[in-house]
């Protein structure tokens, strides 16, 4: 009975540790594009640092959910984030 309710618990964390980190990424490519778009009218430099942004947070995201992937594979709890663990 505890296995069972236990097991529950451990499949809820690593959902919720998914949906985190897919949300991190996301935010990491909207806030590095927004720095970009104002770095851009900021200093004239349009399109080039928008683009920049958007490339690194686009690194940020492929390196936050490559984490993430082997997180939840290796059953560890996920580090970092809002949840203060880690």
């Amino acid at each position: 009975m505890t296995d069972g309710r236990d097991e529950k618990e451990r499949s809820a964390r690593s959902q919720g540790a998914a949906y985190q980190g897919a949300l991190e990424a996301v935010f990491a490519i909207l806030i590095a594009g927004g720095i970009g778009y104002w770095a851009d009218g900021r200093f004239g430099t349009s399109p080039w640092l928008l683009l920049l942004g958007f490339g690194i947070g686009f690194a940020s995201f492929v390196l936050r959910l490559f984490r993430l992937g082997r997180q939840l594979r290796e059953g560890e709890p996920p580090a970092g984030g809002m949840s203060g663990e880690g």
